[in-house]
């Protein structure tokens, strides 16, 4: 066992965390929900839609059997909605292939949907009582201040020297102790910023620390100008509470979520009208909302809204991908639909200040 890993098992025992709700009862199942959702994500915004995650979906059975719509609503305003389509896909194979047991080796684990090396090797150490190696983006940032690593891990030669190094001190033995303990020093000492280098415990052999390079490692990509796109949202809704919804394709950006009507910043609201096979005369208001920014991965994306109230339902509207949702039903955490961030932002108004909203004689929560 190296010098790092002894003093970083001491120091867990004191200062680590020991009361997140998936080290509760850390069954296979449990954990890896918790580390899908994780990933690019805080321990303190999990949380909330862990707890309620796993009250839906108590197990992998439970998880496969119930409609992806579901699922994506439990992580609307979570993110990375591929990470749950993901999710459900793994899931499902669990149950078809394996007997709803996750499979309890590094191959089995990586050839279900949306699980990489890191994951398999959380599952394992966590949950399995085996031997597992993880480097998610805490350990990546420990081990690259530690050894002095320079280099993006994007590089191959970077990322199989963290490899190499996160097996070297991995140890056989309390393997789950230590694989919680680099993780929490990561989060909680060695942060991305203001890490708390006077409290580390492994300060005295940190080559960054040594060298004054603790704010230049890891090595980070020169940032490139994101690309703005575009685009306009017509929100749609009749007077008894019911909005307009289109669900996204099942690939692509917010894949398989539902959304207002978005269109080219070209599109009138006349044209839409035609569109939906509503009559001008059915129009009752139109308000311009909210125009915001919208940051993905690879790109900006400015949104204008538009809220349109009709007093009648429209023609041109019977299933496929449009379908109208009662307003009510959106802030229902059991609801059957899921919606994107942007989604939310937009629909927002309609929910907090009643606006174009008659009070609903019903709370179902269906899409009609």
């Amino acid at each position: 066992m190296s010098a790092f890993t002894t003093l970083l098992l001491a120091w867990f025992e004191h200062h680590g965390r020991k009361d997140l709700p998936w080290q509760q009862n850390p069954t296979p199942y449990r954990v890896w929900v918790s580390e899908v959702m994780l990933q690019q994500t805080q321990v303190a915004t999990v949380i909330d839609y862990y707890r309620r995650f796993m009250a839906l979906f108590p197990d992998v059975r439970a998880l496969a059997e119930a409609p992806l719509d579901s699922v994506l609503h439990q992580w609307t305003g979570l993110g990375y909605y591929a990470r749950a389509r993901n999710l459900h896909r793994a899931a499902r194979t669990i149950v078809a292939e394996h007997g709803g047991e996750l499979p309890t080796n590094q191959e089995g684990l990586e050839s279900l949907p949306g699980i990489g090396a890191s994951t398999a090797g959380a599952i394992q150490a966590l949950a399995m009582a085996r031997y597992g190696v993880i480097l998610d983006g805490n350990v990546k940032r420990v081990l690259s201040r530690y050894h002095g690593v320079v280099g993006h891990y994007s590089e191959r030669a970077v990322l199989q020297r963290l490899w190499h190094l996160a097996t070297e001190h991995t140890p056989t033995q309390q393997t789950a102790a230590y694989t919680q303990a680099i993780m929490d020093l990561g989060a909680t000492v060695c942060t991305r910023k203001n890490p708390g280098c006077h409290h580390c415990p492994v300060r005295e052999g940190c080559l960054a620390l040594a060298a004054g390079q603790v704010r230049e490692l890891p090595t980070t990509r020169k940032a490139k100008a994101k690309p703005v796109r575009e685009s306009r949202f017509f929100v749609v809704t009749l007077a008894e509470g019911q909005v307009l919804l289109e669900q996204r394709p099942s690939k692509g950006l917010w894949g398989g979520l539902w959304n207002p009507l978005e269109r080219g910043v070209e599109t009138t609201v006349e044209t839409l009208l035609d569109e939906i096979g509503a009559s001008p005369s059915s129009l009752d208001q139109h308000q311009t909302g909210i125009r915001f920014r919208h940051t993905f991965t690879h790109f900006h994306l400015d949104i204008e809204v538009h809220h349109l109230q009709l007093n009648a339902r429209p023609s041109g509207v019977a299933g496929g991908d449009m379908a109208w949702v009662e307003l009510d039903q959106l802030a229902d955490q059991e609801a059957k639909i899921g919606l994107s961030a942007a989604a939310l932002k937009m629909l927002e108004p309609l929910l907090t200040e009643d606006l174009f909203r008659a009070p609903s004689k019903t709370r179902r929560a269906n899409i009609k």
